[in-house]
């Protein structure tokens, strides 16, 4: 599978190119006049962004009505130019998509994206998608971020807080008793 068209669509509301097309990296590539061919190369990463949209984001839709993808797919060509920490080996945006040695840049399989609902605290965001949805991973990084959300082939449903210390982030992995107080992970600046 590798649509002609990216404005196709992968799911009942989400085309691929919302979740390929997207981010502020791919964005400020594109207005210097240098934009990124971040296009899978692999089949399985195409069918991973549509299960993606079907299992996750089309149903977060029809809850919350609108749904902000704020990075998606990320191939090699697009995470050269990320500034800062990120692990294509383990966060999924790379789908099935082939390292430079052979295998998966990331074993884990499935596709990521981060997301926000206009309005909504992402808190609540995630409430209702462990409650409702099969994710593989999802991280929290506060009430007023983007959340990271996964559908793969495991479905672990692993749930980390991302906790900002001094200079870094630190994952909490989430119990089941930390969820009813989710906003005392994360304290206002």
């Amino acid at each position: 599978m590798s649509p002609s068209d990216l404005r196709a669509r992968c799911s009942r509301y989400f085309t691929f190119a919302q979740l390929i097309e997207c981010g502020d990296t791919w964005h400020r590539q594109r207005a210097a006049g240098s934009p990124v061919a971040n296009l899978p190369t692999n089949a399985a990463t195409w069918e991973g962004i549509a299960a993606l949209a079907r299992a996750i984001l089309d149903p977060l839709h029809e809850r919350f009505d609108s749904v902000e993808i704020t990075y998606g797919f990320a191939g090699p060509s697009l995470t050269r130019h990320i500034p800062g920490a990120i692990a294509p080996a383990l966060d999924q945006h790379a789908g099935a998509e082939p390292s430079p040695r052979g295998g998966p840049l990331c074993p884990r399989g499935g596709q990521a994206c981060d997301l926000r609902v206009p309005g909504v605290s992402s808190l609540e965001v995630a409430r209702w998608i462990r409650t409702h949805l099969p994710f593989d991973r999802l991280y929290l990084y506060g009430p007023d971020r983007a959340l990271h959300v996964s559908h793969g082939l495991d479905d672990t449903r692993s749930a980390c807080a991302m906790i900002r210390r001094a200079r870094r982030v630190v994952p909490r992995r989430l119990r089941d008793a930390d969820w009813p107080r989710l906003e005392a992970l994360f304290p206002p600046p």
